[in-house]
């Protein structure tokens, strides 16, 4: 039987919308991590068969295929072609997926799946705004007016009806996201991170957690809606950043000298409610462990997009998974969300943390626009 191993991860630290990467071109952001990747595996760049790379705002300097332009950028061959794909918050998770099954299929031997998003130049929502600006009735056309009406479609809306759904209130939802910022400073003080991360502009760490912030800080914020539970607090950051790996085949591993650091061994998507939009990640995960023949006990690190609150606190209750296990080192609201980068931040992490305490199986998954999730598992080896 095929596998698909993941011989490199890398990331550039996560940077808020105001801080050192700010003015760091996307395509630039992109060549960083793909440059380092080579770097890192030691393997020939001109026998990568694909550049797989999530991008969610695929405008401005985001446009024209930015895995080719990222590529390129880095002085690598140009015999080696790429693409660019949005699952929205998925994309680069999805990408992981699209290089595992190229791999798995025998049809490739060395993919890179990467992300990228610069949502200090190119801000969330760009790309519907432009298409506004002309006059042009997107995202939404009849046949989804005919079918869901004309009811607001939004993250911020569905963050709002899960914490009503699941019955989570501002407190509990808070002291989630001061867990988080908690974990995140914890583990970028004890360096945990210092190994996947490749600095850039000057930056060597994360730039989103706050160390210093309090359930007394966050209950002084405004709701994002009237009479709601979600504030800034508990949704994730605005970021700036990219992320990369190398998938390889066992023949791959042979030929090129390659050293294996985990298997892909469980691929799932799904569909969910387009309005609830963020619940996407329970099925998904029940949907990866049963393929697997797995129970949520076996899994030693969750990976779940803290996109909101309310997502992993949801997750966690249907699937049984421990808030322990989930995000041990912080996640999405301290440590930001870089839209098409994120999924290749959360592998990244999930496989560098299991590599740190010897855990075997490691589950990531994420809530993604449109009301869909993938789920992944992996085997550290």
């Amino acid at each position: 039987m095929a596998e698909a191993y993941i011989v490199g991860a890398v990331r550039t630290p996560v940077g808020t919308r105001k801080g050192a990467l700010k003015d760091v071109h996307p395509a630039d952001l992109g060549a960083h991590v793909l440059k380092e990747l080579v770097n890192r595996t030691g393997v020939d760049p001109a026998a990568v068969e694909d550049v797989i790379m999530g991008c969610v705002m695929q405008v401005g300097p985001q446009s024209l295929d930015i895995a080719r332009t990222a590529w390129l950028s880095a002085g690598l061959p140009e015999s080696v072609p790429g693409v660019t794909i949005d699952r929205q918050c998925g994309s680069s998770q999805q990408a992981v997926h699209f290089a595992a099954q190229g791999v798995l299929s025998g049809t490739q031997d060395l993919v890179v799946a990467a992300g990228v998003e610069q949502m200090a130049i190119v801000p969330m929502g760009s790309s519907v705004t432009m298409a506004l600006e002309k006059g042009m009735p997107f995202p939404f056309g009849e046949g989804w007016t005919e079918r869901y009406g004309r009811q607001e479609i939004s993250q911020f809306r569905g963050a709002e009806l899960m914490a009503e759904k699941w019955d989570y209130g501002r407190e509990d939802l808070e002291r989630y996201a001061l867990e988080s910022h908690r974990r995140a400073a914890k583990a970028i003080e004890a360096g945990y991170f210092d190994r996947e991360i490749a600095p850039i502009a000057g930056l060597t760490r994360d730039e989103g957690p706050r160390p210093d912030t309090s359930l007394e800080k966050m209950a002084g914020l405004k709701p994002l809606r009237d009479g709601g539970r979600i504030t800034a607090a508990v949704a994730s950051q605005i970021s700036i950043g990219a992320s990369a790996l190398l998938l390889a085949s066992e023949e791959a591993v042979r030929r090129h000298g390659l050293t294996p650091r985990a298997r892909v061994h469980t691929l799932a998507m799904c569909g969910s409610d387009p309005v609830y939009m963020l619940t996407g990640p329970i099925p998904a995960t029940e949907k990866a462990l049963d393929r697997a023949g797995l129970k949520v006990g076996d899994i030693d690190v969750f990976e779940v997009n803290e996109a909101f609150a309310p997502v992993p606190l949801a997750w966690a209750r249907d699937t049984g998974a421990s808030l322990e296990k989930t995000n041990p080192n912080g996640g999405a609201i301290a440590l930001g969300h870089p839209l098409g980068a994120t999924g290749g931040v959360l592998m990244t992490k999930l496989l560098h943390e299991l590599e740190r305490t010897g855990g075997r199986y490691g589950l990531q998954t994420m809530c993604e626009g449109g009301g869909q999730a993938n789920a992944t598992i992996i085997e550290r080896l």
